[in-house]
């Protein structure tokens, strides 16, 4: 029997295959006025603040590149999530985003694919010091780069560079555990042969599954190397892939591989509406982008002060990692400027927000940025 404040079914409902079972399982669960500590652990179970998880295994995947397979302690299934997100990892005061590249058919684990950075904080400190047994805190899964059959069709086109090709191995597993009717291209880049990440399972999967597609293109091609060469060109997309009309392009990679992908996509005619970007860390160098104010001096240091502590930053240093340096750690996880997690408050001050900021309408006008891509200009106070 329906809660009397559930709602009444929606007129579309009926047009979509098995709305009676859907309708059915929504009505058999517990509802929060009736049942709240039930709904309660329902949400935690599925959206968690944070976890506490087991490394079960690593395995190299390359010289700099390792997945660490993730599992509860207890055995129990991990949240679910879709294909393409990721999760943030909590290490030395800090965390940072990293993609899922397991199928969300398998419930038992998460993988998480690292690739070593130079200087990276926490890829180097995961791949030198992590063992089997050891544990690691993680938010549960979030993102928007994933695929909507709604929006983005069954037809689909991945541009992968480096590191980048993890949410689309995700994706691909997603589609052979669930025999999803979907085709699939994945022009994969990588600077040599042996920075090629999944290449043996994805030439293996492509291989059984025809509507599967793998291209690596490398850039430093050994002796022998008989696939394409040099870089994911618009002429190269259209011969690997064919003509784009209509289908949805995935952009995953390094900061230099977007603005290169739109100008190589935009020569071809393809729309913008038509291509996602995944969120991939703050601007290498802020002071490029136009709204940069002239003549100040990234390197110069000010002041910045919140809840009660002051302390120096350069300018050209995001405000959540000096925050997170200075102790105040705010709650972020793209750091990319996309999820409004780490959103602040300037109460005073000059602050310049990169144009990754996803910000909303109305946060220009209460002074509101998102701090892993805020940069403070002048002495600032800020509203945790």
């Amino acid at each position: 029997m329906s809660h009397p404040t559930a709602p009444v079914g929606h007129p579309t409902a009926p047009h979509f295959d098995d709305h009676d079972t859907v309708r059915a399982e929504i009505e058999a669960r517990p509802h929060r006025a009736t049942d709240p500590a039930a709904t309660a652990t329902a949400v935690e179970a599925h959206h968690p603040r944070r976890l506490r998880l087991a490394v079960a295994e690593i395995r190299a995947e390359t010289v700099s590149t390792s997945t660490f397979r993730l599992r509860r302690p207890d055995g129990g299934d991990l949240p679910p999530f879709l294909a393409g997100q990721y999760v943030g990892v909590f290490a030395d005061g800090t965390n940072r985003p990293y993609a899922i590249a397991s199928s969300p058919a398998r419930p038992d684990h998460w993988d998480l694919t690292v690739r070593r950075v130079p200087g990276g904080r926490i890829s180097n400190h995961l791949i030198d010091t992590l063992a089997p047994g050891d544990t690691l805190t993680t938010t549960g899964p979030t993102g928007t780069f994933h695929h909507n059959p709604l929006f983005h069709g069954e037809d689909v086109v991945f541009l992968a560079g480096g590191s980048g090709v993890v949410p689309a191995m995700s994706m691909i597993r997603d589609i052979v555990d669930h025999r999803l009717p979907r085709r699939f291209h994945l022009l994969y880049g990588s600077r040599s042969a042996e920075d090629i990440v999944f290449r043996a399972e994805l030439d293996t999967l492509a291989a059984a599954h025809p509507d599967l597609h793998v291209h690596h293109v490398v850039q430093d091609a050994p002796a022998g190397w008989t696939g394409p060469t040099g870089l994911l060109t618009g002429a190269l997309v259209e011969a690997l892939a064919g003509p784009l009309a209509g289908r949805t392009v995935y952009v995953c990679g390094p900061q230099a591989l977007y603005p290169y992908a739109l100008r190589q996509l935009a020569g071809l005619g393809h729309p913008r509406r038509r291509i996602r970007f995944e969120a991939n860390g703050a601007p290498a160098d802020p002071t490029a982008q136009a709204h940069w104010p002239t003549g100040t001096d990234p390197a110069a240091e000010v002041t910045v002060t919140a809840r009660g502590l002051s302390y120096r930053t350069r300018r050209d240093r995001p405000l959540l990692d000096s925050l997170e340096d200075a102790g105040l750690r705010p709650e972020a996880a793209c750091r990319s400027g996309e999820c409004g997690l780490c959103r602040i408050r300037v109460v005073k001050g000059q602050v310049h927000t990169a144009t990754e900021a996803r910000l909303r309408l109305s946060d220009e006008r209460f002074g509101y940025t998102h701090s892993c891509v805020a940069y403070p200009i002048t002495d600032t106070e800020l509203d945790l």
